[in-house]
Formats: structure tokens, C-alpha cells, sequence
């Protein structure tokens, strides 16, 4: 109040005398005065302009604060197989969703068909970052808003795992670690972490429990159970919701034929059988080879649990749906039921119509003779039973896209 007062006492000491009873102000003093604000303002408009060009500076959006009644669901790996069929998902079922992915594996065009089926604003964004970097990471933490975290980004081919075992320790364990500390950072309620049944490794009995023990034998199936042993240990201080979702070999894709799965051409040796099988139908390769045909099962070769991605992605979101404050809920996504790969490939013939060439040949390193689940726990708590265990029939329609989609996404951008 002093410096108000003295202010204005020092404005009217400053006036001109009073001529025919009226007061007039400096011309002087009032050109001064113009230019002042004029200066401001230029200098302010300078400011906001550097601002806007500063890495650092980012306008409110719909992503970067929360909103009642909308959960805004990060997609680690989102635009990835599983992870994008995933967002589909989210965005029809209303989430808000985030996509972040480095794109090494996952496919640009999946992210541009999501962004067509979903363009209102707020919806859906992608963030191009590799989770490698805590830096980028904790920057896009602080910038959005984030009510919960559905983690697939993972580099998840056994074979390749055997090979390069310092790059899938890296990927999962330690990236899984950087996304875990942002959450904390930023007080992120609710993690759904998208696990394997790799991390059984090949127990001693059939079908495999929540119980069953966690003897992993390729690095694949290690650095996920260290990842979730990470998650576990954080939690026992924490009132964060944790959700772990272990599931089996995955297959299919959206019945609806927007999404699909398109591995690039150089992961071709370490990928999923369905894919294989696809790429023989489609003489992309001469044929199928089939690895192990010496294990003790019915006919020698691997018995899986193959799930079909539609009812996988309902399981994350019904985990999702069931996550509460300070719990752990880990579960078995899977049919109950094990094929083997002979009874694979003859059902990706029929589904195909095409005679595929099958080549045996020795056991892949890091792999077991039969794995699957029993998938009571899941059902009792989550209400949750797969539907499409049809295994001709997923076959069929993940045929249907293939054939639609000669050249996959023909978006898809490669990094190194």
C-alpha cells in the first residue's frame, strides 16, 4: 500500500498546470509511456514465440491432465501385434490411449489405421521414444497425464533371445525397470504387465498353475520373470495396482480385418509359427521347418496353448477393469488346451487351402516339449474365458488379412 500511495502522489506532482480548469498530461510523459507497454508487449510476444520453439515447451492437451470419468491407458509397444490390437480395443471400449514405440518391430501403418479410426481430439496420440532412454522416457511421464500403464513394448522370440541374450536383458528387464520408476515418479496408479509363459520354463506337470514354479531356461523367459520380480519387490512398498498377465503362443488377429500381424521380413527366422506357416502359403518362403520332432509327446513334436490375440486383449482389459489399489493379481491367459505343431500346420493348411511344404529339422535351443495352461484362476477372478479357441478358424481369419495385406502395412518404417 506505501508504494501504491507514493506512486500516485509522484504522478500528480508530475501534471501540467491547469488551464481553463482542465488538467493535461505530458505529451512527453505519455509517448514514454506508449512505448513502455509497446516494449512489453513486443518482448512478451518474443518470449512466448521461444517458448513455443523450445523442446521444453508443450501447450496443455486433453493428454496431459486428467479428466473424471476418462482413463488414459499408455501402450507400451502399441503399435507392435498384440500391442496395437491391444489400443483397438482401449479406443472402443472409450479409454483415452497413448501409444509409445520405437517402432523396431512394431509397424507405422497400424498406428495410421488407429488414427483414422479414432481422429476426435483427446483420443488417441503416438510418441515416438524408445524406452531405453529413462531421459525421454520421465519427460513423457511428466507431459501426459497417465491414469494407467499396459506394458508390451518387448523384444519376444526365444530363438533370437539364445542368440543376442544381452539385447533382451536390456529391452525387457531393464526398460521395464525405467517405465516402472516413472510411474513412481509421477504417482501412476495401475500397471498391466504383459508377461509369458516362458517363465515356467518346462515344468514337470501338466497344465501349468499360477503355483506351478518359475524355472525359466532361455533368456526370453529370464529377463521377464526378472522384470516381474522387479515389479513384485516394488510393489510390497507401494500402493500401486499391479496386474501380471502370463500368456502362451499367440495367433489371429482382428476379426474385423483393420489389424493384423506383419513381422518385418528380417525377423522371419525367429518368428511366430502362424506367421511361418502364412509365409509358406504365400511362397514367400519355399516352406515350413518344423524344429524337434524327438520330444516325449504324442507325435514328437511341441505342444502349445495358442490364444488368439482378440481373446488376449480382452483379458489385459478386463485385468484392467479388476486392478485395485495395493494388490497383485497375476494370472494364466490360455485356452487349457495344448496342440502340437503337427496339428498346427495340418489346420493352417485347411485354413490357407494351400499343400505347405513342411522341412523337420533338429531342436531350436531354449525350447521345451509342451507347455499349457489351466486357466481357472483367471476365470473365477476376472470373469474371463477364451472365446475363439477355434484354432482353424483364427487361422483363417488372420489368412483373410494376410491375403488383403500382401505387403503388410506398407507403412511400416524400419530403424536401426
Amino acid at each position: 500500500m506505501l508504494n501504491l500511495v507514493r506512486t500516485r502522489t509522484q504522478l500528480r506532482s508530475n501534471r501540467s498546470m491547469p488551464l481553463v480548469g482542465m488538467d493535461y498530461a505530458d505529451p512527453k510523459k505519455k509517448n514514454n509511456f506508449v512505448g513502455k507497454i509497446l516494449m512489453a508487449a513486443i518482448l512478451t510476444a518474443l518470449c512466448i514465440l521461444m517458448l513455443k520453439h523450445s523442446p521444453d515447451f508443450n501447450p496443455p492437451t486433453a493428454f496431459s491432465h486428467h479428466e473424471p470419468g476418462v482413463t488414459h491407458v499408455l501402450v507400451t509397444g502399441g503399435a507392435g501385434y498384440i500391442g496395437s490390437h491391444a489400443a483397438l480395443r482401449l479406443l472402443k471400449d472409450s479409454y483415452r490411449v497413448t501409444i509409445v514405440d520405437n517402432l523396431s518391430r512394431g509397424n507405422l501403418g497400424a498406428v495410421m489405421i488407429l488414427q483414422e479410426l479414432f481422429p476426435e481430439p483427446g483420443r488417441f496420440q503416438f510418441i515416438y521414444a524408445d524406452l531405453g532412454d529413462a531421459k525421454v522416457v520421465h519427460k513423457i511421464f511428466s507431459q501426459n497425464a497417465f491414469d494407467a500403464v499396459m506394458h508390451f513394448a518387448a523384444v519376444a522370440y526365444v530363438g533370437e533371445s539364445t542368440l543376442d541374450p544381452l539385447k533382451y536383458y536390456h529391452n525387457i528387464t531393464s526398460n521395464t525397470l525405467t517405465v516402472l520408476e516413472a510411474m513412481a515418479t509421477r504417482g501412476v496408479p495401475t500397471l498391466i504387465y504383459s508377461s509369458t509363459c516362458a517363465t515356467y520354463g518346462e515344468p514337470e506337470e501338466m497344465p501349468i498353475t499360477e503355483e506351478t514354479p518359475q524355472l525359466p531356461i532361455n533368456p526370453y523367459g529370464k529377463a521377464k520373470k526378472m522384470a516381474e520380480d522387479i515389479i513384485l519387490d516394488f510393489h510390497k512398498n507401494s500402493n500401486m495396482s499391479v496386474m501380471i498377465l502370463r500368456y502362451f503362443n499367440v495367433i489371429g488377429s482382428d476379426p474385423n480385418g483393420r489389424l493384423g500381424e506383419a513381422p518385418r521380413p528380417e525377423l522371419r527366422e525367429h518368428g511366430r509359427i502362424s506367421g511361418a506357416c502364412f509365409d509358406a502359403a504365400r511362397g514367400i518362403i519355399p516352406g515350413l521347418k518344423v524344429r524337434g520332432t524327438d520330444y516325449k509327446t504324442a507325435d514328437g513334436t511341441c505342444i502349445r496353448d495358442y490364444i488368439d490375440v482378440t481373446d488376449l486383449v480382452d483379458a489385459h482389459v478386463k485385468a484392467l477393469e479388476k486392478a485395485r489399489p495395493g494388490k497383485v493379481g497375476i494370472y494364466n491367459v490360455g485356452t487349457g488346451r495344448g496342440r502340437s505343431v503337427k496339428e498346427f500346420v495340418e489346420a493352417c493348411k485347411v485354413a490357407t487351402g494351400v499343400p505347405i511344404k513342411v522341412e523337420f529339422l533338429p531342436r531350436r535351443p531354449g525350447d521345451y516339449a509342451e507347455v499349457y495352461s489351466d486357466p481357472t484362476k483367471i476365470r473365477n477372478e476376472l470373469n474371463w474365458t477364451a472365446k475363439y479357441t477355434d484354432l482353424q478358424q483364427s487361422l483363417q481369419i488372420a489368412w483373410r488379412w494376410q491375403k488383403s495385406h500382401l505387403n503388410g502395412y506398407s507403412l511400416s518404417v524400419a530403424t536401426s
